[in-house]
């Protein structure tokens, strides 16, 4: 019988996906759950790759013409009743806030007091609230049209919970606008929809599928719902980012008008989108392996670990001052429109145990001197897309560029792998057994084990939809953009249908 490769992360992903995620995070120092019920504290590291992504998602804002603002965490109640399905689709997840103040209880403890004469809920969504503030700045033509972006925290009262994934509270931004016309306000939903789409493909090496949510999958009060979706490594699909088309619905709510070019007066119509932390578990899920965290260059938190090695005091100056030697070439050195971080690791650690610990961070190349490499003016070099055993000798003088060329590769690398285990995990299924038998686990001890995506024909009845729900709890991800037209029976009923759907189990 052949040994049983060793891993870092235990249990793998084949022994128990689930509990490999939050191992990962774990080994990765990520994040770690709260005292709160269902919150979660970001560490540094984890903390990182979200500022990352702000950083660069905030830039192609910007280019496109949207600018930060803030708006309350407090929603009167009353704004969301205006608009009678968005305060259905979140009326279960909401926190309410009923009282104002904390008084002694003469009991030793204390109580809630000052009764607010209108509840206020913590913002699970911020339509109605930026509605209010959009009614008073928007009055002509001449105003639109308005494009504003907020950074915030969410809370929505889940009852299963799941680091980044899933938490009650999460961070996220919300884009809002408001438009003249119908045609500009859906050019818009589309347009941010493309931004979202660049930066999953280029900056987290994810490839994802756009394209609209059915009736039942779209977000409360939306007219229309876009979004990306992704598929993780268990074969579930997760939905990235959304856009959603409003068209008239919450400026009625909200009032908000404007005179138009005739003179006379009219609602506008707006737009909505966001992504959120569940980026961080995206990029967990479709990158990582049994090793600990995997992270594409352009959105690592550092991107160099140096790992200096020597056995006394003589020799350990003379690996120090080479490691200072490398941190000054890279200091201020650009990968694309990416800045270069090094990571000097001097912990009393074996060189061993430091390489490990990059190896679970995910740190895309680690670079180890010594006092042989020292003395040759090079380096070793590893890859954390290679084995870890895998390194390279590397002169001094060629590190710039070899590690430029490797930073390269390895985003690419990773974005091609996830591309092709979609591919090859994307079925057309036009059998109604073979559908069945595609979801349906093979061995009840492991339900994550099941097929990926199944491109199949929908009718466009919601209760075929709901049936294939019922059944093996697999939903209409996404019915994409770039799905051509053509004549088939759908998968539930049989009937005519024009076009395929992206069917999956999802997170």
């Amino acid at each position: 019988m052949s040994k049983q490769k060793r891993t870092a992360i235990e249990p793998t992903r084949a022994d128990n996906y689930a509990e490999w995620y939050q191992q990962v995070i774990k080994a990765a120092d990520m994040a770690e759950n709260s005292e709160v019920r269902g919150c979660m504290v970001i560490k540094p590291w984890g903390y990182a790759i979200w500022e990352n992504i702000q950083r660069v998602l905030d830039g192609m804002f910007r280019e496109t013409g949207h600018r930060n603002a803030y708006f309350p965490i407090f929603i009167p109640k009353s704004y969301f009743e205006k608009e009678a399905e968005h305060v259905e689709g979140f009326a279960k997840e909401c926190a309410v806030v009923t009282h104002s103040r904390l008084e002694d209880d003469g009991k030793g403890g204390l109580k809630a007091a000052g009764e607010l004469t209108e509840p206020y809920i913590v913002r699970p969504t911020s339509e109605t609230i930026i509605g209010a503030s959009f009614a008073k700045w928007v009055n002509s033509y001449r105003d639109l049209p308005l494009l504003i972006n907020q950074w915030a925290n969410i809370v929505r009262w889940e009852m299963r919970t799941r680091l980044f994934l899933r938490t009650t509270e999460f961070l996220w931004q919300e884009g809002h606008t408001v438009h003249e016309t119908a045609e500009d306000a859906m050019e818009e939903t589309r347009k941010m929809l493309d931004v979202y789409a660049k930066f999953a493909r280029e900056y987290l090496a994810i490839p994802v599928l756009t394209g609209e949510k059915t009736e039942s999958e779209k977000f409360p009060g939306a007219v229309n719902t876009y979004c990306i979706e992704a598929m993780m490594q268990d074969k579930k699909a997760l939905q990235s980012g959304t856009s959603h088309f409003l068209g008239q619905n919450f400026a009625q709510a909200s009032q908000i008008k404007y005179q138009n070019r005739e003179g006379d007066f009219e609602y506008a119509w707006t737009t909505s989108w966001g992504v959120s932390t569940r980026l961080i578990g995206a990029l967990i899920m479709a990158h990582s392996d049994d090793n600990g965290l995997v992270l594409p260059p352009k959105i690592a938190p550092s991107h160099i670990a140096l790992i200096p090695i020597y056995r006394d005091d003589e020799e350990k100056k003379a690996v120090l001052e080479a490691c200072h030697e490398i941190e000054e070439i890279f200091q201020r050195q650009y990968f694309e429109d990416i800045r270069i971080y090094t990571e000097l690791d001097d912990r009393d650690l074996t060189g061993s145990e430091r390489n490990w610990y990059w190896i679970k961070k995910g740190i895309p190349l680690r670079i180890e001197v010594g006092p042989r490499d020292v003395a040759q003016r090079a380096v070793m070099l590893a890859r954390r897309d290679l084995e870890a055993r895998d390194k390279k000798s590397v002169p001094i003088a060629d590190l710039k560029e070899e590690v430029l060329k490797s930073l390269r590769e390895i985003q690419d690398h990773y974005y091609n792998n996830a591309l092709s285990f979609r591919e090859e995990n994307t079925r057309k299924i036009d059998d109604q057994k073979e559908f069945y038998r595609y979801f349906t686990p093979k061995n009840v001890n492991q339900p994550e084990i099941h097929g990926g995506f199944a491109a199949s024909h929908w009718c466009g009845a919601a209760a075929c939809e709901e049936k294939i729900k019922e059944d093996l709890k697999v939903t209409i991800r996404v019915i994409p953009f770039d799905m051509p037209e053509e004549a088939g029976s759908c998968i539930a009923c049989g009937k005519a249908s024009q076009k395929r759907a992206i069917f999956a189990k999802s997170y």
